[in-house]
């Protein structure tokens, strides 16, 4: 695959390195008004950088557009005339619709919105897609791209705000609480590192073990929960403080803000 993530900050740069990870590039080009930021994957033999939207569009079959939103309506009018037929032009930018994206270039173009999250550069993002009329023909080789950083499940548009507070906000929510962990951890006598280690390897258990299982995160709880024990004490008082209750709040209110920026 020939790709150019327009756009080489963090997330395009997380993108990037899942992809030179799992191999599934022929040519990366990757574009940034200062590339001295990013000089280090010039280790990699697959890697041109540039600050130049045109010389990667011209030289690439894939466009992954990872700009702020701001910024992408001029983009695109720039490299509208570069633009070739069976070119596919993904975004991974919030609140930019596809009907807008349409509006820029034409109905006639394969356009696939999508919404990866810093866990791409490890190959454990979760990335929800949805396309236009055209780009449905192209789906399954933005699911080969973003599958290769993950795992990926189209949805319909009218979702694509709601899953970027639950898959790329909620990267940040996890992290929280695995902080937080780490800080009971530390009270409790672990020196950081220790807690730390704990903290974030019980979580991936937790996740793992659902994954792998199938099960409901309850059945999985009722397991290491004894009447009268120290979990069910726990959690007991956890939910007290309003855990579950301050998680949804905050995602609520990161969903109402995301449609606030859209509007």
């Amino acid at each position: 695959m020939k790709v150019a993530i327009i756009g080489a900050g963090s997330l395009g740069q997380s993108i990037a390195k899942g992809l030179l990870k799992n191999r599934v590039v022929t040519s990366l080009y990757l574009t940034k008004r200062n590339t001295k930021s990013i000089t280090s994957f010039n280790e990699s033999k697959e890697v041109v950088l540039t600050s130049d939207n045109e010389e990667a569009v011209k030289n690439s079959d894939i466009l992954i557009f990872a700009v702020q939103p701001r910024h992408l309506e001029k983009i695109l009018v720039n490299i509208k005339p570069l633009l070739k037929e069976n070119q596919l032009i993904i975004t991974v930018i919030t609140g930019f619709s596809i009907s807008k994206i349409e509006d820029i270039i034409g109905v006639d173009k394969y356009i696939i919105r999508s919404m990866p999250n810093t866990a791409a550069s490890v190959g454990q993002s979760m990335t929800c897609l949805s396309a236009n009329q055209k780009g449905k023909e192209k789906v399954a080789i933005a699911k080969t791209i973003f599958n290769s950083l993950g795992v990926s499940m189209e949805i319909p548009e009218e979702q694509l705000q709601a899953a970027t507070v639950i898959c790329a906000s909620g990267i940040a929510f996890w992290m929280r609480l695995i902080r937080a962990t780490t800080q009971g951890a530390i009270q409790l006598g672990f020196e950081a590192h220790e807690a730390h280690e704990l903290a974030m390897q019980t979580c991936f258990g937790a996740a793992s073990l659902l994954k792998e299982s199938g099960n409901h995160p309850e059945a999985e709880i009722d397991r290491v929960t004894t009447p009268g024990g120290c979990t069910i004490e726990g959690l007991n008082e956890m939910e007290h403080q309003g855990l579950s209750s301050s998680l949804i709040k905050g995602i609520n209110t990161s969903f109402d803000k995301i449609n606030e920026i859209k509007n």
